[in-house]
């Protein structure tokens, strides 16, 4: 959780009550507990130009909606009234709106840039949305507020008769504090814990999601609770997630239930168990490349078809059946299921022509040095390599030997933070890198047109990594490429193996048909080329997007990373530029225009400091203008005319 999930959040729940053409991008936190729709709808307020009203009317009705009315500068969440303007910022937005008030009422409505208050657009209508998601009428919060109070006795009670004296003092004080927050201001720190009490819901009733507004909306402009549509990616690894998320949230609860941080009924601000949520969804598309037990079965449940034997272990998830334990667990392979389910819609055929890659099998003696020689051949032709490995300590290996050949290699695995892992592959696409050793992060959603050889050491080694799943799809790793070439590294072919290599031929012969009938010669994926080190300035400064005059707006606080230290210190990466420098950002492109206006200057040259100091002093007045772009560009300029003058 961060500010700015916080904001998608708000935005996403707030269009869903209030319009009809809505597609949220979620991950599995949409089955996390939220405030009823029907809550959510009823607080809010709507304002208009010309509407008949006083400001402080309207600041009365936005502090009812938990907004803080303040006289400084505004946050996402304050108001602030100056004579007949009156600044709203709600959470959902990047920019705040300015209602300027007339004698008669709402004169206009202006959605301001953040930081200037430029004026980027006028509106006739604002819907505003309640500051938190937990609100509740007067009546019910009274009530409310009475029921978490017994829950406290009756729980101070239990620890006491346990002789936790502590526990009960804990939870007693806890609980004292929140009921004095929320009978003060509305709102305390996890709120949400008490969601049971403020929703009227029972003991183990599901909580209210986002899928429960989707539904609304559904009601509310489409005809019926049922028209709409979830489309689930990756379902073979999401549906696992989605069926873990209870089991995890129970298990972390149940620490600080049973010592006294929170009251049982925490339990009950839950995420949904996997039948909830499946018995929820009107409609439901997997899309996956490689499917799992659990929506073939659901599928074939669905359908009213038998059971195919490889299914019939696996736990049903639509509530359509339970599995049948007297079966032996019988193990096919993907593709023989798949020809067994009915209703499986494939897409095999590329708009590009482009087909699945050749697949070559070679002894693991010798591997590394095979490999390497692979590899330089793909250098050449201005190709890129993905070599995947089954533990952290033999990709670091691997990285560090082919950085001794003279190879641009770097190694990416769990231990490397998001903002990292993001860098590393655009510098793999820019071709600051040439090769990357990986052990379970180069599989789904990794889309690199550039990359034509995928290299899988111990591919026989039987298990999670290896398994005809997670070896369908680190070949397919090398498919968006003409040239694309998976070698094998193994002594046997096992089970696995040979399920891959025989799905990968059998669409291969497919994909060849289809272009000799229709005359299609396959060609690389063409994908525009990322820039350097953007995350990283944004994450720095915490601003994001653009203003009509090119500057950026600000999001969250500044991080309080000094430079971008923390990251680049520990970001080296590979031979060559990578290997010689303790910082990312004189690797980082420089603008063209910045670059003629201030070329770098030959070491001998004393006159650099002044340069340096002229440099500085603009940084300074660009950054007075807000004009960060420009600031951040001069910045990441003195930084290289240092390093090559060093």
């Amino acid at each position: 959780m961060n500010e700015r999930i916080e904001q998608e959040r708000f935005s996403t729940v707030a269009s869903l009550v209030s319009r009809p053409d809505v597609i949220a991008v979620g991950s599995v936190s949409i089955i996390y507990g939220l405030n009823p729709p029907e809550v959510f709808e009823q607080n809010h307020l709507r304002l208009h130009v010309g509407q008949i009203s006083d400001p402080i009317d309207i600041v009365r009705d936005l502090i009812g909606l938990q907004y803080r009315r303040i006289n400084r500068e505004i946050t996402r969440g304050d108001i602030r009234l100056r004579g007949e303007i009156l600044d709203i910022w709600m959470p959902s937005r990047d920019d705040p709106l300015r209602i300027k008030f007339n004698w008669e009422g709402i004169e206009s409505i202006q959605v301001c840039e953040s930081i200037s208050w430029e004026i980027l657009d006028e509106i006739e209508e604002a819907w505003i949305h309640p500051r938190e998601f937990y609100m509740t009428d007067e009546e019910k919060f009274g009530e409310a507020l009475k029921d978490i109070e017994q829950e406290m006795e009756d729980r101070k009670e239990y620890f006491n008769s346990k002789d936790m004296e502590l526990e009960s003092h804990r939870i007693e004080q806890r609980t004292m504090f929140d009921l004095e927050m929320l009978s003060e201001i509305g709102s305390c720190k996890g709120v949400e814990n008490y969601s049971l009490h403020f929703d009227g819901r029972k003991n183990g009733q599901r909580a209210y999601c986002l899928l429960d507004f989707f539904a609304k909306n559904a009601e509310k402009f489409h005809g019926g609770e049922k028209n709409y549509l979830v489309i689930m990616d990756e379902s073979h690894v999401t549906l696992p997630q989605v069926g873990g998320m209870y089991g995890g949230d129970y298990s972390r609860k149940k620490n600080l239930i049973d010592h006294g941080f929170r009251l049982p009924s925490a339990f009950d601000n839950r995420p949904l168990r996997i039948e909830e949520f499946q018995e929820l969804i009107p409609k439901m598309l997997y899309v996956s490349a490689t499917p799992g037990e659990r929506e073939l079965r659901h599928l074939a449940e669905l359908n009213k078809q038998k059971i195919p034997d490889g299914l019939l272990h696996v736990k049903s998830n639509g509530g359509a059946g339970e599995p049948d334990l007297k079966k032996p667990k019988i193990k096919e392979t993907m593709g023989k299921i798949l020809e067994k389910v009915n209703e499986i819609a494939k897409m095999e055929i590329r708009p590009t022509g482009l087909l699945d890659p050749r697949i070559e099998v070679r002894p693991t003696e010798g591997q590394v040095q095979d490999l390497l020689s692979l590899i330089n051949e793909r250098v050449l032709d201005n190709e890129r390599i993905l070599v995947t490995v089954l533990t952290i300590k033999f990709a670091e290996e691997v990285s560090e030997y082919l950085q001794r050949m003279g190879i641009k290699a770097h190694y990416l695995h769990s231990e490397i933070d998001t903002l990292e892992r993001t860098e590393i592959i655009k510098a793999l696409r820019i071709g600051h890198i040439d090769v990357i050793v990986g052990i379970n992060l180069l599989r789904e959603g990794l889309d690199i047109p550039e990359v034509s050889l995928v290299a899988i050491f111990d591919a026989d080694k039987q298990g999670f990594l290896r398994n005809e799943r997670s070896l369908l799809q680190t070949i397919g790793r090398a498919s968006r490429n003409e040239n694309g070439l998976v070698i094998l590294y193994a002594d046997t072919i096992s089970a696995s193996m040979k399920a891959a290599i025989d799905q990968t031929i059998s669409r291969r012969t497919r994909q060849k048909k289809y272009n000799k009938e229709h005359k299609i010669i396959p060609k690389t994926i063409i994908k525009t080329i990322p820039t350097m080190g953007v995350e990283i300035d944004d994450l720095i400064s915490g601003v994001a997007g653009k203003g009509q005059k090119g500057g950026k707006r600000l999001v969250k606080k500044s991080s309080k990373r000094k430079g971008a230290d923390k990251i680049t210190k520990r970001f080296n990466l590979g031979a060559g530029i990578w290997s010689s420098s303790d910082s990312l950002l004189e690797n980082i492109s420089q603008p063209k225009e910045l670059e003629q206006e201030y070329p770098i200057i030959d070491e001998r040259d004393t006159d650099y400091d002044m340069l340096i100091k002229k440099l500085r002093k603009e940084m300074h007045q660009a950054a007075e203008r807000l004009d960060f772009e420009r600031a951040a560009s001069i910045r990441d300029r003195i930084y290289q005319i240092k390093n090559a003058t060093d």
